[in-house]
């Protein structure tokens, strides 16, 4: 079932993060896993719907104030500070509380992209004991439960709810707002910093476009038919571009670095290092001698030269040879003297469309060739 079925729904109140399961599940499966988020998890609240048009199960999760700031302690959130104890960006402690900002305040003190990071991160860290197993799945001891059964098909996905009323706002103020800044912060706050700053530097790059865009405007109305003339304007307007290109690379990274700074990720730390994927077969370590997920050099290496490269080949030698029927057709509607201005252009609107069908195309062959090679 899609995620825009669900959203569109209101089945419970009080939910941040939504875990769907295929209409084929038993209640075996349900209650098992139900069951260790309720024991691995005590944190999190549990609530099991049923979807009556598609028969799909769904576990709606959500945690309490209180748990929620242990787990902001527990993953290091940063939170700023108040002015009275030094302002800026902390990893949050439960110990201090009182020094963060809205730390009164429920509704507001959490952004909902803090609430499901810190709910996910508990999902994806409930581990498995030693011998657990779900009917023909065994799990390695310390095995996170969650992604193998995602993995499996088990768990059809795991996603995040939207705030409708969040999203009216940035309706209003941001998609439908014309001549009027981004509200950056607003971005950042529910949908994290990552999304804050692209649209920081799309905001950024677009403004910054209008000074080449003026300069070439009036270099090219004061341009004579000569020669000569257009030579000197190209090598102005060459100039120009290197200057514009150097000042708008290190005005970015200025910009760049205030954003991070006041959204606090200017000093992160590294991100911690990820669960290896579920791909491969089990084997005794020869150095932990414990049971770990292995996938041999070899089958990886024979799968890259005997799959991938192919593969890879042959998309590229698509590409060209669709380019070269474009041009070739170009040149054929420019011989024709009789057609229509408009029909000129066709050649470029069939390229534009079949670059935009090969994208969607070819981004399914990198997901499958990365899941099924990079081991």
């Amino acid at each position: 079932m899609s995620h825009k079925a669900w959203m569109k729904t209101v089945p419970t109140e009080n939910c941040d993060v939504l875990m769907t399961f295929p209409d084929t599940t038993d209640d075996h499966t349900l209650l098992w896993l139900l069951n260790h988020i309720r024991l691995g998890i005590p944190e999190l609240i549990v609530q099991v719907r049923h979807h009556k048009h598609t028969r799909v199960y769904a576990f709606f999760v959500t945690a309490t104030y209180e748990s929620l700031l242990r787990g902001a302690d527990e993953i290091g959130l940063r939170k700023p500070v108040k002015a009275e104890f030094g302002g800026g960006m902390r990893s949050f402690s439960c110990e201090e509380d009182y020094i963060y900002e809205n730390i009164e305040n429920e509704l507001y003190f959490f952004t909902s992209q803090e609430r499901q990071n810190i709910i996910r991160y508990w999902l994806e860290n409930l581990r498995a004991k030693q011998g657990e197993s779900l009917h023909n799945i065994h799990f390695l001891e310390g095995q996170p439960i969650i992604p193998e059964l995602a993995a499996r098909g088990v768990i059809q996905q795991v996603f995040p709810l939207h705030e409708q009323r969040i999203l009216k706002r940035l309706m209003k103020s941001w998609v439908q707002a014309v001549c009027e800044a981004q509200p950056l912060d607003e971005i950042c706050d529910y949908f994290g910093v990552k999304i804050a700053m692209y649209f920081a530097w799309l905001g950024f790059y677009t403004s910054a476009m209008v000074y080449p865009a003026v300069f070439g405007s009036i270099l090219y109305t004061f341009t004579e038919s000569d020669q000569t003339s257009q030579d000197i304007c190209c090598v102005v307007f060459a100039i120009f571009n290197v200057i514009w290109a150097t000042l708008f690379l290190e005005e970015w990274k200025r910009r760049g670095a205030e954003f991070a700074y006041k959204w606090g990720t200017l000093d992160t730390p590294a991100e911690s290092i990820e669960e290896p994927r579920p791909q491969g077969i089990k084997r005794i370590s020869p150095v932990t001698s414990t049971e770990e997920v292995y996938y041999p050099p070899w089958k990886r290496l024979l799968f890259q030269c005997l799959v991938s490269l192919p593969v890879c080949l042959a998309c590229l030698s698509f590409v060209f040879l669709l380019m070269l029927g474009c041009f070739q057709l170009q040149e054929f509607v420019l011989s024709i003297q009789e057609l229509p201005r408009i029909l000129r252009f066709l050649p470029k609107i069939v390229l534009a469309v079949i670059v935009t069908a090969c994208d969607e195309v070819y981004k399914k062959i990198a997901y499958w060739l990365n899941d099924m090679g990079a081991w």
